[in-house]
């Protein structure tokens, strides 16, 4: 009798510590993943390229998320057609089919910066038909009201970007003087590029936008040097930049969204190069989480 009680009291942990020894261990992606990172393409990192190669680039890089910018030509099949609103239906359902076939998931679009207000309507119903999450993008100031306004009844986020001056949105500052009271779902695409580019540093920028950043345009660039127009992309965590400084940043500031890998060097053949940056990201995010 006690034995067969013993038997039983034990089973069940005997077949937990089985069923746990089973389970596969994550991967550092699955590991961000379950802390609301995800690591993603932006298209333009391809964009010698027409978006077919694109998304077979991001399905041989193993990345499961995209941001394609406006403008993208779309391939062979599409001929002269390009990425964005002006898309029919049929087309628009061919490339996300496509992109799903693929393992893809069109995520946002950007950077989309309309002269007019007249766009704006037509790429917020776009981003919603798509299946999309945040368009990157920089208003006109006069157009901030539409453009809560849009992102409420669509249920789209906005992430602004910063280029460089003369940008309206190149620091933080400006940012948030024009969107920081507004929508939660309205906050920053940060490139951290090129608020170095601009003499910001990077980790005080992502500090001052604690809460209200939606997707990040990351990076890791060189540092200065005599002749070159601008400090080019390096392989992350051989720059100047601190990528694991920033990562630990988000990670304090509970960050959930999108990185766009955008890696503007070594146009023609990056692919060997984002393959380091991706591995040097699973090595941080590996001892973050």
């Amino acid at each position: 009798m006690f034995i067969k009680r013993l038997f039983k009291s034990t089973l069940p942990v005997i077949f937990g510590a089985a069923l746990c020894a089973c389970q596969p261990t994550p991967t550092p992606q699955q590991k961000a993943e379950q802390n609301g990172w995800r690591l993603g393409m932006q298209s333009y990192t391809f964009h010698l390229f027409p978006l077919t190669a694109a998304l077979d680039k991001t399905q041989e890089l193993g990345i499961k998320y995209i941001e394609i910018y406006p403008g993208h030509p779309l391939g062979p099949k599409w001929q002269g057609q390009s990425f964005g609103y002006q898309m029919d239906a049929a087309t628009r359902k061919e490339i996300k089919e496509l992109a799903e076939s693929k393992g893809i998931k069109i995520v946002g679009t950007g950077v989309f910066a309309p002269n007019t207000p007249d766009g704006w309507e037509q790429e917020f119903a776009f981003a919603k038909d798509m299946g999309m999450e945040f368009i990157t993008c920089e208003p006109n100031t006069a157009d901030w009201d539409l453009v809560e306004a849009l992102s409420k009844k669509y249920g789209i986020k906005v992430s602004v970007h910063n280029h460089p001056k003369p940008s309206t949105y190149w620091t933080p500052d400006s940012l948030l003087h024009y969107a920081g009271s507004r929508d939660p779902g309205i906050g920053a695409c940060a490139d951290v590029g090129h608020w170095r580019r601009e003499g910001l540093n990077q980790l005080d920028c992502l500090k001052k936008l604690n809460g209200r950043i939606v997707s990040l345009h990351f990076k890791d660039i060189a540092d200065k040097q005599e002749g070159e127009a601008e400090q080019h992309d390096v392989i992350w965590g051989t720059g100047i930049l601190d990528v694991k400084g920033m990562l630990n940043e988000l990670k304090q500031q509970q960050f959930k969204g999108v990185f766009s890998i955008e890696y503007e060097y070594n146009w023609e053949n990056s692919v060997p190069d984002i393959r380091q940056c991706i591995s040097y990201y699973e090595q941080v995010v590996n001892e973050l989480f």
